[in-house]
């Protein structure tokens, strides 16, 4: 069935400013930040319902009006998306909560969330004649970029710190990408993207430096609304490097509104990242808007340790309008939290991931979590990836 995209134009989160949807952009012109997709809203209200999605293929593209590729040819896919919401009653046991649950995007396609924003950047780049792309990573959305680059048969390079687990280096190469290390961290592998940008080389399709990632992203919220029965949990507990999932979700509950299928309430948003790298958390205790990168950035978390991300007033933002909060645990936290979400509820989750649960424990102990709430872990990568952390224990 042909669905047609209500999308209408791209928005600066920060300036407002205004552009064409249907010319390449990555950041705002006016003031170099990231510039988000708005849609026909009223349009699509009258269009599209909630009743639509049960006889839809389980994927992100169920949400296709909502997203903003137009011509159906060129919506890629390798079955990314409608990843499971898993009951965790025995971590929720634990610590008193009756209502835990973990989304486990470790299942899409290279084996973590950033699957779904690498398929829609993909997917409208090349939609708009893009032919050539380009990412720094610090494994996982290289990994992706890889898969869908080569979906749609278009080179992917790939630019990412040398310590980088060799698994990542494996996968991204025999996904067809040209990948180069880089002594530092995903901030110094930036700088060489930047520069082939400069040169005319590729198109970069780093975190939120496009409009499109964040959109697959967002369907994240859509899928949790769905798998609730069209009604938020309280709680969301999402890891932060650059922190494209929790603007995105943020940003579909809004749409979501709009368009009748759920009501006001909203989660309180959870930005959890690491005491060794937790730029976030530092000028969410400060009350800045905006956060000032992190200095000699350290931790097991490779996904985690994003010194500086470009989206950080959008996610600050979220954070603050959900009555939400932002913490920091220990690598040590992680590890310890990484053993029982497998040994307890059978998934061997990315450090990134089960940072989610260490954040939990703390913040029920500190009351800030009261025991009847509906919370939701996003578990965002798979722990295979990783197996480097657990060989010696």
């Amino acid at each position: 069935m042909h669905r047609t995209s209500y999308l209408s134009h791209l928005e600066c989160g920060w300036c407002g400013a205004t552009y064409d949807a249907d010319r390449l952009w990555n950041l705002c012109p006016a003031c170099e930040r990231p510039l988000l997709a708005r849609y026909d809203l009223d349009a699509a209200r009258a269009a599209c319902s909630r009743e639509m999605l049960h006889r839809r293929e389980p994927t992100l593209w169920r949400y296709a009006e909502m997203l903003p590729v137009r011509d159906p040819a060129y919506r890629l896919t390798l079955g990314e998306g409608f990843t499971p919401l898993l009951p965790f009653q025995k971590l929720g046991a634990q610590v008193g909560l009756s209502h835990l649950y973990a989304k486990d995007e470790g299942l899409n396609p290279t084996a973590s969330f950033k699957a779904r924003g690498l398929c829609l950047a993909v997917s409208r780049a090349v939609e708009l004649g893009v032919s050539r792309l380009a990412i720094p990573t610090a494994g996982n959305a290289g990994s992706a970029l890889a898969a869908y680059a080569a979906r749609a048969g278009v080179p992917a390079h790939v630019f990412a710190p040398s310590d980088v687990p060799p698994v990542f280096v494996a996968e991204m190469r025999a996904l067809g990408a040209d990948v180069t290390l880089v002594d530092g961290l995903i901030t110094d592998a930036a700088r060489f993207v930047r520069q082939g940008v400069a040169e005319g080389r590729w198109f970069d399709v780093s975190t939120l430096k496009e409009p499109y990632r964040v959109e697959g992203k967002k369907t994240m919220g859509y899928e949790l609304a769905e798998q609730f029965g069209w009604e938020l949990p309280d709680v969301i507990i999402y890891p932060t490097g650059g922190g494209t999932g929790l603007v995105g979700m943020w940003k579909a509950f809004d749409e979501m509104e709009a368009l009748g299928w759920i009501d006001s309430k909203r989660p309180r948003m959870v930005s959890v990242q690491s005491a060794g790298c937790a730029p976030i958390v530092r000028a969410f205790e400060q009350g800045a808007e905006t956060a000032t990168p992190w200095e000699n950035a350290a931790t097991i978390a490779d996904g985690l340790r994003v010194p500086a991300a470009v989206g950080d007033f959008l996610i600050l933002r979220a954070i603050r309008e959900s009555g939400g909060t932002a913490i920091a645990v220990t690598d040590d936290e992680i590890r310890t939290a990484q053993r029982e979400i497998g040994a307890r509820e059978g998934i061997f989750a990315a450090p990134e991931a089960a940072a989610t649960w260490a954040a939990v424990r703390r913040l029920v102990r500190d009351g800030w979590i009261a025991p009847h709430e509906r919370v939701v872990l996003f578990l965002t990568g798979s722990g295979l990836k990783y197996t480097h952390l657990v060989q010696d224990e």
